[in-house]
């Protein structure tokens, strides 16, 4: 992990939408108390759980599942606001240290491939936002429609398009941001960061493990992102952004807005047809996202080689899991030692500007 003079150790628990990292983590909780090993302490890897409020469309574990353990990086920021990358990184890297400075042990779950990628391989330096260029962006889409956006992104930057659905309006308009700012294609800027990064990461030593859950069937998980999303619908997922939208300073071009099946919901809410049709047609096109972004999540796990699969459709994943760290988790008090002394070695070395003290203020504890 970049940018950092002390190891900061952790394990990484990555894996496609309603793939079951939540049942997961918590397993390995208790697996640590059962073996005697050093409590666990979640740290959220998710875009969407950052946000209060927003509890039915994320999964957000329930108060039963937050008492287990305590969690960070969850409900930090109204829907209005907006978190970056690099607010993320920051935050989690002072969350591992901190973590690890009282004898725990960091889990970090989630969804949020970007952030796994930031936090794992560095930065990419790119263009800060422009909101006179988004803004045309926005408007262009407006006439034309994100496709036609994305096939001219294609033009320029093959390579991000290719990755990208035609739809995906955040991703399609940073890319074609960062082209017209800078002249450069986002996928070139990537790659040079990757190359500049390679050296150093061939040399060093892991500071992390990162297992992934995945599945071996895609039947399997568009079953259960479809009885998810159906469970988010009975659970009362309209009701919660028509609250939202009710607050009256909230748009649909907002981050937190657009994730997915809260983008849905918001399109269904403006068409004011509440008709049995439309309410299907809600479900058809939520479903359809949310296998767009596992789609997505998986293309993102199969650039991390590092990776360690465990299949998350037959058996009992969480058992695997467990059993997969065991010796780690018993091993980790002579890691963190470790981790300890090469701390007090580097301690006369400067410490990085960048760490952020934020996190401090983004736990939640047991209760």
């Amino acid at each position: 992990m970049s940018g950092s003079s002390t190891p900061l150790h952790f394990i990484a628990l990555a894996g496609p939408t309603a793939s079951g990292k939540t049942a997961a983590a918590l397993a390995l909780v208790a697996h640590a108390r059962t073996l005697g090993a050093p409590p666990v302490e979640i740290v959220s890897v998710d875009s969407a759980l950052v946000y209060r409020g927003m509890d039915i469309g994320t999964a957000k574990p329930s108060a039963a599942e937050l008492a287990q353990a305590p969690h960070h990086l969850i409900d930090i920021r109204d829907p209005a606001q907006a978190y970056s990358a690099g607010e993320f990184v920051a935050d989690a890297q002072a969350l591992v240290a901190a973590i690890n400075a009282r004898g725990a042990l960091p889990l970090l779950v989630g969804g949020t491939m970007m952030y796994f990628k930031a936090l794992i391989d560095g930065m990419d330096e790119l263009p800060v936002a422009d909101p006179a260029i988004r803004a045309e962006l926005d408007a262009r889409a407006a006439a034309l429609g994100w496709p036609a956006l994305h096939a001219e992104l294609a033009q320029v930057d093959p390579v991000t398009a290719a990755r990208l659905a035609p739809n995906d309006a955040q991703r399609i308009q940073r890319a074609l941001e960062v082209w017209l700012s800078s002249g450069q294609t986002l996928s070139s800027l990537q790659l040079r960061t990757q190359r500049a990064a390679a050296p150093a990461q061939e040399s060093a030593q892991p500071d992390h493990v990162l297992i992934s859950l995945e599945p071996s069937s895609r039947t399997w998980l568009h079953d259960r992102i479809a009885q998810r999303f159906d469970a988010m619908l009975a659970a009362g997922l309209l009701d919660e952004v028509r609250q939202l939208r009710q607050r009256g300073d909230l748009q649909a071009d907002l981050p937190s807005m657009r994730c997915v099946g809260y983008r849905q919901c918001w399109q269904w809410l403006d068409e004011l047809d509440e008709s049995p049709r439309a309410l299907a047609r809600l479900r058809e096109q939520g479903i359809a996202a949310t296998r767009q972004l596992a789609k997505r999540q998986l293309t993102w796990l199969r650039s991390l080689p590092q990776r360690r699969t465990i299949a998350c459709d037959y058996g009992d994943p969480a058992e695997r899991f467990c059993q997969a760290l065991t010796p780690l988790l018993r091993a980790w008090p002579q890691a963190r030692a470790d981790m300890l002394q090469l701390g007090d070695e580097n301690a006369a070395a400067p410490a990085s500007a960048n760490t952020s003290a934020t996190a401090r203020s983004h736990t939640r504890h047991p209760s």
